[in-house]
């Protein structure tokens, strides 16, 4: 009797029978367990981690098709500033520690222990601070790549982050 690949062939060497690889992430879920995997794997980022007294110390971990992945360490007392991510999307993961994300036309707080994930549309105005008494590090990934992070005034990021605050948030943590 034949097999089904001695009648039809072997399916890996017609290409156009098989689905297309998808050329990124295409949905804020898959970006989001991309970070997850990326988290999981303790071994590839926990070497690299490097902690600046003066500054957040960053790292581009890796880039794909249309997307950038960085990791940040933060001291205490460090913080972002209220600032967007001009036409990125992104997924703000924590991995170690502590973060405090502040958002909303109140100034809306949320605490962001490790395992915590935050999403973002374009234009979605936060800061991001470390409030706690030990370092924290966080995985961050844009899509498309990072090409600007404008600063804004508390007042304004309190005001404009209020619109989208209620649309995004939290996936997990």
């Amino acid at each position: 009797m034949n097999s089904d690949v001695q009648i039809a062939g072997d399916p890996l060497a017609i290409p156009h029978l098989l689905p297309p690889v998808p050329a990124h992430p295409s949905t804020v879920s898959a970006f989001a367990g991309l970070a997850r995997a990326i988290a999981a794997d303790r071994d590839g980022w926990a070497p690299l981690i490097q902690y600046d007294a003066t500054s957040r110390w960053y790292h581009r971990l890796r880039t794909g098709p249309g997307y950038e992945v960085w990791l940040l360490s933060w001291v205490p007392g460090q913080g972002s500033g209220a600032h967007d991510h001009g036409r990125s999307s992104g997924v703000l993961t924590v991995l170690q520690g502590e973060l405090t994300e502040r958002v909303g036309t109140r100034g809306a707080r949320h605490a962001l222990h490790a395992g915590a994930q935050r999403v973002f549309a374009p234009g979605y105005v936060h800061d991001v601070v470390n409030d706690a008494l030990e370092p924290a590090v966080s995985l961050h990934i844009y899509f498309p790549g990072l090409t600007e992070m404008p600063l804004h005034p508390t007042q304004s990021a309190e005001l404009a982050a209020g619109a989208g605050a209620d649309a995004l948030g939290a996936l997990g943590g």
